[in-house]
């Protein structure tokens, strides 16, 4: 696992300890952190406080995002999906995929390079929380 990808592992992992749901990310540009984030949907009651979103607005205004890479420890819903591409996010590093892939094709359609590394550690921290919290899961996800 890289820096970025430890970063945002680390952020989903705080996520949990404050009750949360484990989704981390950061936003990166060259070699430098420059935004990060956890879901804080659970902990400000707030449904669109995703990971990839608290990170973002962690950022605050950037002139561009086009150099950027956004990581994040889990595939993005469709929400977090679609801010990517509107805010022209090039390339997005996925922790796992395998829990949750919904937006794959959504982001490749719209030119966002996705890579997935399916590290073992992500897929772990998701499927332990899942299990252990699944009506929390399913709101998350809204099923």
């Amino acid at each position: 696992m890289d820096i970025f990808m430890k970063a945002a592992f680390e952020e989903a992992q705080q996520g949990r300890r404050e009750g949360g749901i484990p989704i981390g990310s950061v936003l990166v540009r060259g070699q430098e952190i420059v935004g990060r984030g956890h879901n804080k949907r659970v902990q400000e009651l707030d449904p669109i406080a995703h990971g990839e979103m608290d990170a973002l607005r962690n950022a605050g205004r950037q002139r561009t995002y086009r150099d950027t890479v956004l990581y994040t420890t889990l595939m993005p819903c469709y929400m977090c999906a679609g801010t990517i591409v509107q805010f022209k996010i090039p390339k997005v590093v996925v922790g796992e995929a395998q829990t949750f892939g919904e937006s794959l094709e959504f982001l490749q359609s719209h030119g966002v390079e996705v890579e997935i590394l399916n590290a073992p550690e992500c897929v772990a921290m998701m499927e332990e929380f899942i299990q252990a919290e699944p009506t929390l899961w399913n709101e998350d996800i809204m099923e």
